[in-house]
């Protein structure tokens, strides 16, 4: 007959098992077998911080569809969030000498995942806002910015080699830079022209803002990742059509999909012609946000000339203009 204090050797054995983990770090097992026996259960809405989570939205105006605007936004930096987790795996591993090309392949296909889910779901900012809300509520919120998103541009650096992302008319003379040159390359990083006042050819105080709060970080972040961004990974390890593949999509998905929704997003609510878009006053968006002007592409070596003459063009004309 059984009673209350038999243990079964299962229970047992993950005792002995407890006290040898506990015991190689000096500790003891009985006082942490009290906080076990005192402690409340876990429950979802804690465990995910849910009732902070939820405070986290704080409209600026009275317009309901602020919120929406808010929470799509919290929801992107969510995503990046999981991205630069891949980043920082493949650090970790760079380290340690251990990445190969599955698990370089790996990281790749989940960051793509994440964006194909932002992009997918961006509709939620193009059509799921009404116009004149927009239109109202957004210039309360000046100068703030998705432009400001310094995940976005972490994510550039730690994709690619940092020629990649400065402006395109140098990209070629600083093609073999070393770690020593990327203080002088961040200087040149294509965002810096991205907030321009179209009539003074000053930087915003959107731009301003951004360089105060990120520069020093982006900079240490190039140099920690200068032997480890996928690019570089991508020349120590065998490259397979998969991987090969993975790569050309994350190009497409960060440089291609993910601005031009965007760009998509502010002709909907900004603009209604396509022929204001060149007469546009304020700042120099309708230059920034389309791929075929800037050209950020992140591994050239994958795509063919013509590919690469024909960057984002394709998507622009079928999805912004409805051209076919």
């Amino acid at each position: 007959m059984h009673t209350k204090t038999d243990l079964s050797p299962e229970i047992i054995e993950k005792i002995q098992l407890l006290q040898e983990k506990y015991s190689s770090v000096g500790q003891d097992l009985v006082s942490y077998l009290d906080g076990l026996l005192y402690a409340d259960f876990l429950t979802y809405w804690d465990y995910i911080n849910l009732d902070t989570l939820l405070t986290l939205q704080q409209p600026k105006t009275p317009f309901p569809d602020e919120e929406i605007f808010i929470i799509y936004h919290q929801i992107t930096e969510l995503y990046f969030k999981l991205s630069m987790n891949e980043f920082k795996r493949l650090k970790i591993e760079s380290e340690k000498g251990s990445v190969n090309t599955e698990f370089l392949h790996e990281r790749v296909r989940r960051i793509n995942r994440y964006f194909e889910a932002l992009t997918h779901s961006f509709n939620i900012m193009v059509d799921g806002m009404d116009q004149a809300e927009f239109l109202q509520f957004r210039m309360s919120l000046l100068p703030a910015s998705g432009f400001q998103s310094g995940q976005y541009r972490k994510i550039e650096i730690c994709s690619t080699s940092l020629d990649r992302i400065v402006h395109k008319d140098i990209r070629e003379k600083y093609a073999d830079h070393n770690k020593s040159d990327i203080p002088n390359l961040a200087k040149h990083l294509y965002w810096r022209e991205g907030a321009i006042e179209v009539k003074t050819g000053k930087k915003t105080l959107t731009l301003r803002q951004f360089e105060d709060k990120y520069d020093l970080e982006f900079l240490e972040l190039a140099k920690e990742f200068f032997n480890c961004n996928i690019r570089s990974l991508s020349r120590e390890v065998q490259m397979t059509d998969e991987l090969k593949q993975a790569m050309r999509w994350l190009d497409v998905n960060v440089n291609i999909n993910w601005p031009l929704m965007h760009y998509k997003s502010a002709i909907r609510y900004l603009q209604k012609d396509v022929e204001d878009i060149a007469a546009t006053g304020g700042t120099n968006w309708q230059k920034y946000l389309p791929p075929r002007f800037q050209k950020r592409i992140f591994y050239p070596e994958l795509w063919t000339d013509e590919e690469l003459t024909e960057w984002g063009k394709g998507w622009v004309k079928r999805e912004v203009f409805g051209i076919k």
